[in-house]
């Protein structure tokens, strides 16, 4: 395989590396913003049932109790959904990152024949250079006047 031909499939591999890199940081991005509404959701519902027990010691009426029951109802449906989504935000992570190792992989098997090859060449160039000294010294040393 030409030089020119490990070069265009190495450079296709790294964009495909830098693609699946990409997606890997854009899935972690999401996975974060989840584990913060999570977290969020949870601040809000502590703070709010503090509420709750802040004003059941001076007396609540039935009406006020239900509606912090409902809102906290609502609170919990809310951290359900969060959940779900952090959870299906992780299995994209870990898909991505997936990928990712996969694709650094190719790109290390292509970098490995590469450099192979260009040992290959290099060796093949340093023959042919000391193969031309040679013959060099073999002509000067036939040239050479006899004594």
């Amino acid at each position: 395989m030409a030089m020119k031909q490990l070069d265009t499939i190495l450079k296709y591999e790294q964009d495909n590396e830098q693609r699946c890199a990409d997606q890997l940081k854009i899935a972690e991005n999401e996975y974060q913003q989840n584990l913060s509404r999570l977290q969020g959701v949870a601040d809000y519902r502590l703070e709010y049932m503090k509420r709750l027990s802040e004003r059941a010691t001076n007396g609540l009426d039935s009406a006020t109790y239900s509606h912090y029951h409902a809102f906290i109802a609502k609170l919990d449906t809310a951290s359900k959904q969060v959940e779900i989504a952090t959870r299906q935000a992780k299995a994209l992570v870990d898909q991505s990152k997936s990928l990712w190792l996969k694709q650094r992989q190719k790109v290390k098997a292509v970098e490995l024949l590469r450099d192979k090859r260009l040992k290959k060449i290099a060796v093949a160039a340093d023959r042919a250079e000391q193969k031309m000294f040679d013959e060099i010294a073999t002509q000067q040393y036939i040239r050479r006047p006899l004594r």
